[in-house]
Formats: C-alpha cells, sequence, structure tokens
C-alpha cells in the first residue's frame, strides 16, 4: 500500500497531529497519559487513535460471539454438515467478494464504506437478536445472517484497510498495523471469548445484541476520524477497474510473489489446521478444556510478537524478518508431527503464534508501503482471496490426508510443503520487501 499520505497537505499534517493533550481520544480519557503513549503514540496522530479504538471495539463485539456462535448452531442442530457449513458460509464472502470490496474501496470514501458496513451489521444482528428472542430462529436464519454478516465484514475490512496508509507516516506503518493487531488479539482471542459463552449461558441473544452495540460505537468513532482527500479518478466500469487491480498485481513481482507465497503457505497451514482438534485429543491426550489452551497459546505468542514488532524491525530487514517467520512455520508442523507432548505443542503454538501476527504485520506493511493508493483497494482484495483460498483448499486435502495415513500426515504434509517452499522463495524475500523498505 501507498506509504505517504496524499491530497490536501494541511489536512494530513492536522490528522498527524491532532490537538494539544485536550484532544486525547475521549474513550481511553480516564488512562493515564503514558499509558495512552505507550498504547497510541501521539507521533501517530488523533485519527489513529480513533481508528485504533473502533478497531478495539469491533473486535471485542466480534470475541464476544467467537464461542456464543457456534454455541448457538450447535443449539439448533447436531447434523454435522450444516455445522460445518456455518464457518464455510463465513468464509465464502471473502472468495466471491474480497476483490470487489477491493474495487470499491478504491472507487468511494473507505470511511463511508466501513460506517455504511457496520451499520448494516448491527441491523442484520438487531433481526437476529428479535427471533432468537421470540423462539423464531433457525439453522436457516443463521447461516442467511452469517453470510450476510460476512459480506458486509468483507466491505468493511476492504475499506478500513486502506485507511491506515493515510492517516500516519510511511515509517510507522509497521508501530500502527502492530497496535491494530495487538488490539485485535487482546480482545478477540483472549479477553471477550469467554464473556461470550457466560453472556449465551444467560440468556442465547444477548452476545448477538453485544455485539450489534459495539458495532454502533465503532460508527461513533470511526466518523471522527479526518482523512485526506482523494483525487476523483476518472469513472470507469467495475470490471475495468478490477481488471486493472489484477493487472498491476501481475506485473509488479514482489507483490505477485507475495500473493502468491501466502496462498502456497496457506494450504501447508490448512491442512494441519483442519484437524487440530483431533490431532489435540487423540494425538496429546488433550480433554475440551484443554484444546482450548492452544488459541490460547497462539494469541499469547501473538502479543508477544506484535509488541516486540517495533523492536524487530529496527534491527532486522523486512526480508529477514519474513524468512525467520517462515522457517518457524515450518519447523512448527515437524515438532507438532514430532511430539505427543501436550507441553512441548503449546510451547511451540507460542512461538508460532508470535510468528503470525509478525508475519501478518510485515506483510501488512509491505503492501501499504508498495502499492499505489489508487489500487491499493483491489490488490488488498486479491490478496485477502489468496489467504482464504488456500484455507479452503489445504482443509478437505488434510482431512483426506489424515483419513487414509493417520492423524499427523496432515503435519508431515505441512512440513515438507513448507521447506520446499522456504528453499524455492529464500531468495525472493528480499525482493518482496524491498520497495517497502524505509
Amino acid at each position: 500500500m501507498a506509504g505517504h499520505a496524499r491530497g490536501n497537505a494541511s489536512v494530513v499534517r492536522w490528522a498527524r497531529r491532532g490537538r494539544p493533550a485536550v484532544a486525547i481520544l475521549r474513550p481511553v480519557r480516564l488512562l493515564p497519559a503514558r499509558v495512552v503513549e505507550t498504547i497510541a503514540p501521539a507521533r501517530l496522530g488523533r485519527s489513529f487513535r480513533f481508528l485504533l479504538a473502533a478497531s478495539a471495539i469491533n473486535n471485542a463485539g466480534d470475541g464476544v460471539v467467537i464461542a456464543a456462535g457456534p454455541l448457538l448452531v450447535a443449539s439448533l442442530t447436531r447434523d454435522p454438515f450444516l455445522v460445518s457449513l456455518a464457518l464455510f458460509m463465513e468464509r465464502l464472502p471473502t472468495l466471491l467478494f474480497g476483490v470487489l470490496g477491493g474495487v470499491a474501496a478504491d472507487r468511494f470514501d473507505r470511511r463511508r464504506m466501513v460506517v455504511i458496513a457496520n451499520l448494516i451489521r448491527a441491523a442484520i444482528l438487531a433481526g437476529l437478536v428479535v427471533t432468537i428472542a421470540t423462539g423464531a430462529v433457525t439453522i436457516w436464519l443463521v447461516l442467511v445472517a452469517l453470510f450476510a454478516m460476512g459480506t458486509a465484514e468483507v466491505m468493511a475490512d476492504s475499506a478500513s484497510s486502506t485507511l491506515l496508509p493515510s492517516l500516519v507516516a510511511r515509517a510507522d506503518l509497521g508501530t500502527a498495523n502492530a497496535r491494530m493487531s495487538g488490539a485485535m488479539l487482546l480482545t478477540n482471542q483472549l479477553l471477550l471469548p469467554p464473556l461470550g459463552a457466560f453472556l449465551f449461558a444467560l440468556d442465547r441473544s444477548l452476545p448477538f445484541a453485544a455485539n450489534g452495540v459495539s458495532f454502533i460505537a465503532a460508527v461513533i468513532l470511526i466518523s471522527r476520524v479526518v482523512t485526506p482527500v482523494r483525487e476523483r479518478a476518472e469513472r470507469t466500469t467495475v470490471r475495468a477497474d478490477l481488471v486493472e487491480g489484477v493487472r498491476w498485481l501481475l506485473a509488479h513481482p514482489p507483490m505477485r510473489t507475495l500473493t502468491l507465497t501466502i496462498l502456497a503457505f496457506n494450504i501447508t497451514f490448512g491442512a494441519p489446521w483442519a484437524v487440530l482438534v483431533l490431532y489435540a485429543t487423540e494425538r496429546l491426550g488433550m480433554s475440551e478444556i484443554g484444546f482450548g489452551l492452544i488459541t490460547t497459546a497462539i494469541a499469547i505468542g501473538g502479543l508477544i510478537g506484535t509488541a516486540s514488532y517495533g523492536w524487530l524491525e529496527r534491527r532486522f530487514t523486512l526480508g529477514d524478518i519474513m524468512r525467520v517467520g517462515l522457517l518457524i512455520e515450518t519447523v512448527t508442523h515437524l515438532v507438532l508431527a514430532l511430539t505427543t507432548s501436550a507441553a512441548v505443542a503449546l510451547g511451540m503454538l507460542v512461538i508460532f503464534g508470535a510468528h503470525g501476527f509478525v508475519w501478518g504485520t510485515t506483510s501488512t506493511v509491505v503492501r501499504q508501503r508498495s502499492v499505489p493508493d489508487e489500487v491499493l483497494g483491489r490488490v488488498g482484495g486479491v490478496y485477502r482471496v489468496a489467504i482464504q483460498g488456500g484455507i479452503v483448499i489445504g482443509t478437505p486435502i488434510g482431512g483426506l490426508i489424515a483419513g487414509l495415513f493417520g492423524i499427523t500426515a496432515p503435519f508431515w504434509f505441512g512440513f515438507v510443503g513448507s521447506a520446499i517452499l522456504v528453499t524455492i522463495l529464500w531468495r525472493q524475500f528480499a525482493l518482496i520487501a524491498h520497495d517497502a523498505e524505509i
């Protein structure tokens, strides 16, 4: 993505500097100034603080339903196929509309897109809450709601991911993205899922009502973000815009290689992760509660990774960070294939979690610094499709291999595949990161 903000220079300067101390973001005004400065340094600007707060509240609402959503589905049906359809309906919109969402983000006001998408999600949840409260909810209604929510989320993510480069300086993109990832980890993965399960036990509609309120709160915050004025591009057809974005990506070797890399590595990742629950219970002897520790271990690693990202970026090149990260992913598959110890597996997953979020932040920074603003949404859309496409391809491969050769076979597949990919791509990582180096 583009590094420096474009548009009216005075607007950009105001957005970056913000006002003096009185302009500290209201939702965190009760926090000590030092804490606020640590979480969102003043140099990142007042608008970034609003964007970060909106992201945190959005992810908090989503975290509440991470546990409540599957519980609702399970309360409506015990059919394994229908249960699996819930996850499929969440992922399908990215495959169908990921690139179109990027086209929309390049054509329309990005902040307004996020606001509208969040209002739509809040309205969908309001309808779902009513059906739950009245006893009219069915599994089919939930599946339709998941697809609609997923579609709105694609549009929101397509726009919000392109806002950040216009708010902070090129040199600060790594720090800003790490803060966004950290907020997601803390709220979405660690703190809120248990609360969602507790609320569901009190009343099935409560978690979804809380999620809807979080979207409204995020709308209020995101409306306070000041973005630079974008030059209006000459209007073309959606098809022409889509072709232009894909053509730019194909003609840009570093970004093309990065997209193919994430597609390939997500196939090797999706295969073992498809049978992770069976691996944990059969291979490691973990209980259901123990299996929940896997998510916790990855999230703890992610927090370590996001907290150390600034230090890593100052001391190592982006290319080297990417190389080491994928070596860690390769070793993770090997360790999980060999071990029968839950403690060893959880320790490895903490390291894997750190790698996952460092890699995610690095790849985002590379795109934000390398891709021109006018095609930023479309390139990001193709990248999101590659992420989901790799997982969708890898998941059935993992199930098939496990059925034929045993529960550790997908992890051996992941190890061999990742090792081959690292060997082939080793020299390419320097080229991928070259345009993004400051």
